[in-house]
């Protein structure tokens, strides 16, 4: 959402976008320009920052890695600078998906950038990167395997066109292999074997469904797939992308080298040595679990998805509209009895938005999903249905969402009705606290409007607010006739009381 950083006077061109992405190797930004659909891109920036080598066991990072970060943060908010919120798409994946909330260090790097970044889960991230991929490709529907190798995660996924069918994010990538599995910088047989097991039983529960997928070609993404690439087509032992031979060939050489500070490789950068040899034994784990003769290379990835995943928001076509619609379906939702709510819900939006200064462009839509899927708990027992909701938001799959966005999509369901919950909203970002206590109370008071389900139209009440005072005014004699409204109201009233919110109404 916009709203997990300040927002902007920017006046950046509107067809003019950029994308960060904070994975656990480097860090890299584009910027753009979108012209009738396509993407020319106009600035490309990276760094090896390596934050996944500074991740400590009690998921914190080490001071320099932080400062690190933190520098390169600050040089790509320089080139960003004046550019509106919604303009501009940061993203950061495992190591910060491992790292500690109460660390600091994401408020730190929102500050150092200027911007707002966003923790996605990894099937998202897998997501992303088939999107970047898919549409750097050729046109065709042919079904293919892409592989991605991260720093810290390797995402599998298989798709047609630009359509994701299968994916997958494992626990594996250069930078952790290369710590686990080569921690006293030797190179041998046997730690390449032992590192080459360990990559196969990462993705031992998921071979088979991948194996049998379907899939006609290989694609590989990411700087480390690129990196071997380049080496073995300067080695003269493949052309266009990546033989199995080729990767077989690599291995053989990377033993012989013995330590990996001795690694000499034509094509091989020295930013990249320290975690090459991780890097060839995740995708030979790939190669031969799954059976990969030949892989081509993309020079696209999750920064250049990320560009085209705001081109379709921009254009309406938001993923994650879809995939409300699918948890309705799921979970069986009275979609009528939801869509009354969501009208009441926004309506009441539209009345305190502008005092409450909810500015936050997102924040109808998450009123609205909020509204939709406030009853999806029931599936699993009345009884407390909205913990069940909230549960499933905060740990589902759910495609197009950030982390930040599903636990902020959790609280509202989780507070629509009962007891309002002060405690879980301290776990939301600080920016948007104060803003999801504000979408919650509407949430709540549209629930007990509709709470008799019945599908006669309700008389629109004024929602007037005075700081964290709420006025509830009804057509003259309306709650006269209406005595357990006027109860509902009473309990409510009490229930805000203790969140500091003061209800009237009459």
């Amino acid at each position: 959402m916009a709203s997990w950083s300040p927002p902007s006077t920017g006046s950046s061109p509107p067809d003019t976008v950029a994308a960060v992405d904070l994975g656990s190797n480097s860090f890299h930004m584009i910027v753009a320009r979108v012209a009738d659909g396509d993407l020319q891109v106009i600035d490309r920036l990276k760094e090896m920052v390596r934050l996944g080598e500074g991740l400590t066991d009690d998921k914190q990072l080490l001071p320099a890695v932080v400062a690190r970060a933190l520098a390169c943060l600050e040089r790509f908010g320089q080139r960003l600078r004046g550019m509106a919120p919604e303009n501009v798409r940061a993203v950061g994946t495992n190591t910060l998906r491992q790292l500690d909330p109460e660390s600091g260090f994401l408020e730190q790097a929102e500050r150092a950038l200027g911007h707002a970044i966003d923790v996605i889960a990894g099937r998202e991230e897998a997501r992303l990167v088939y999107l970047g991929v898919a549409n750097g490709l050729a046109a065709g529907d042919e079904r293919r395997l892409v592989v991605d190798i991260g720093g810290g995660s390797t995402e599998l996924i298989v798709g047609e066109g630009v359509t994701p069918r299968l994916r997958e994010s494992l626990e594996m990538g250069c930078v952790s292999m290369s710590r686990c599995r080569f921690p006293d910088g030797r190179l041998s047989a046997e730690a390449m074997d032992r590192a080459e097991l360990a990559g196969a039983l990462e993705i031992r529960p998921v071979r088979e469904r991948f194996r049998h997928s379907g899939w006609q070609q290989t694609v590989g993404s990411s700087g480390t797939i690129r990196a071997i690439a380049t080496v073995v087509e300067a080695q003269g032992w493949s052309t266009e992308g990546i033989s199995a031979e080729a990767l077989s060939r690599l291995r053989d050489a990377l033993i012989a080298c013995g330590a990996i500070d001795a690694i000499d490789l034509k094509g091989l950068s020295e930013q990249r040595r320290p975690v090459f040899a991780g890097g060839v034994a995740v995708l030979r784990s790939v190669f031969t679990t799954l059976g990969v003769e030949h892989m081509r290379v993309s020079q696209e990835a999750l920064r250049e998805g990320l560009i085209y995943e705001m081109i379709g928001r921009s254009r309406h076509e938001d993923v994650r509209e879809r995939t409300v619609n699918a948890l309705c379906q799921r979970f069986d939702t009275d979609e009528e009895h939801a869509e009354r709510i969501k009208v009441t819900a926004l309506t009441f939006y539209g009345q305190v938005a502008q005092p409450w200064g909810l500015i936050d462009p997102d924040y109808p839509s998450m009123l609205g999903w909020a509204a939709r899927l406030h009853e999806i708990g029931l599936m699993i027992g009345h009884s407390q249905y909205q913990r069940h909701g909230a549960y499933l938001l905060r740990n589902a799959d759910l495609s197009g969402f950030t982390r930040q966005e599903q636990a902020a999509l959790a609280v509202l369901v989780l507070g629509h009705r009962r007891k309002f919950p002060n405690q879980e909203f301290l776990t939301l970002p600080k920016p948007v606290r104060k803003g999801m206590r504000h979408l919650c109370v509407i949430l709540r008071l549209a629930v007990l409007l509709h709470r008799g389900r019945s599908p006669t139209t309700k008389p629109y009440p004024m929602l007037n607010p005075d700081g964290e005072r709420l006025r509830l005014t009804f057509p003259d004699g309306w709650l006269t006739h209406h005595p357990q409204t006027r109860l509902e109201l009473e309990q409510e009233a009490e229930r805000l009381a203790a969140a500091d919110i003061g209800l009237e109404y009459g």
